[in-house]
């Protein structure tokens, strides 16, 4: 087996397996904090000597967290509260808890009721998080989490640690824009599945540690050849995008990701933390930076405008939008997102996904459908 592939199995055994993840951390006695989606202070917990794991839900079908949830709330939360409530996230010191959406603000009430033996750390950001105001609520909400974290830890960091994190972080972001960069040019070995499952896989291991091996995937890389493509490209875009079945259906249909703007992917690793004297204000600057995720405020939504550059400096042939369902706010998105790609002429396909779905049929009919107006328009 070449290195290359070796390399995308093991990043695809990491993402396919979170749970051994979990539990190989704290086996050598690391402490471990969740982090829920989306946009958590990662840095500090490196910071206090912890290791921070992503809570992304799971493919799975719930029955405890109904007792907590309406049926309406998206399956991302359901499943990570089943999860919890199963004993599935045991070893976890802590889990924090962003309020970015209206389901989330009640995750953390839920999860103190539900999960006894996990403490929950609420973050919270400014909402006009780009005005000077709204940069020092967020440093002010830091600064409470950087106390609750040395509670946890048993000891004190220190700037320098911060310091010392947010550029161990910023490294891992690199190397994850330059394989995002790089991919598309390998479509035949590095599948959606596969692109998926490196991207995925930096939840689950210790920074340093992924990019390590994701720095060696990318040197392995400069040694294949990059491969012509006859089939579909696409702009992908949403919440999640990591449906194994889903993804088989694009591999079927040999649609190739080009670029996307999800929030599990780039959205998480687009931007990197400035560095300034003040590293929690840094922190604060990065959320501010950030643009085009249904969960910010995003005046005159960056976001549309964010696709169609996307779109046209990729040459791809249209928008994916995969809206997880029951999400308020990619929902109330879509209208406004699709009427801009319609107005440039961009065609976008509306995919809905769910964490408890078992079957994608009708999404693979569209994707098919999709696929062969395409190609007869290339005809």
């Amino acid at each position: 087996m070449r290195k290359t592939e070796q390399l995308l199995k093991d990043f695809s055994g990491i993402a396919g397996n979170p749970a051994a993840q979990l539990k190989a951390l704290t086996a050598v006695g690391k402490k471990v904090v969740g982090c829920m989606p989306y946009y958590c202070p990662e840095e500090l917990i490196l910071a206090a000597g912890m290791v921070p794991f992503g809570l992304w839900g799971a493919e799975m079908q719930i029955s405890e967290s109904k007792r907590y949830f309406p049926a309406f709330i998206c399956s991302l939360l359901q499943t990570t509260l089943e999860l919890g409530i199963r004993g599935k996230l045991e070893g976890l010191s802590a889990v924090m808890v962003p309020m970015l959406c209206d389901s989330l603000k009640g995750m953390g009430a839920n999860w103190e009721y539900g999960v006894k033996n996990i403490p929950v750390i609420p973050v919270a950001h400014a909402q006009n998080r780009k005005t000077e105001a709204g940069i020092l609520f967020t440093a002010s909400q830091m600064r409470k989490i950087r106390g609750q974290l040395d509670a946890l830890s048993g000891k004190s960091m220190t700037d320098a640690d911060i310091a010392a994190a947010i550029a161990l972080k910023n490294r891992q972001r690199a190397s994850l824009r330059a394989f995002a960069r790089l991919a598309p040019s390998y479509p035949d070995l590095i599948t959606p599945s596969l692109r998926s499952a490196v991207l995925k896989s930096a939840y689950f291991m210790e920074p340093a540690a992924h990019t390590e091996k994701l720095d060696a995937l990318l040197t392995a890389l400069s040694d294949e050849m990059p491969s012509e493509w006859d089939g579909l490209s696409v702009v992908t875009t949403g919440i999640l995008a990591d449906s194994p079945d889903l993804l088989r259906i694009l591999e079927e249909n040999r649609v190739r990701i080009v670029d996307d703007q999800v929030a599990q992917e780039s959205l998480s690793f687009r931007e990197d933390v400035p560095v300034t004297s003040d590293p929690i204000r840094g922190l604060a600057e990065r959320m501010a930076a950030i643009e085009g995720c249904c969960v910010l405020f995003d005046l005159g939504k960056k976001r549309g405008a964010m696709l169609i550059d996307q779109v046209k400096q990729s040459g791809a042939d249209g928008v994916f939008y995969i809206l997880t369902k029951f999400c308020d706010p990619d929902e109330y998105d879509y209208v406004p997102i699709r009427r801009m790609l319609d107005e440039a002429g961009i065609p976008c396909l509306l995919l809905e996904v769910d964490q408890q779905m078992k079957n994608y049929e009708q999404a693979r009919t569209a994707i098919e459908a999709f696929a062969e107006m395409h190609r007869l328009e290339r005809r």
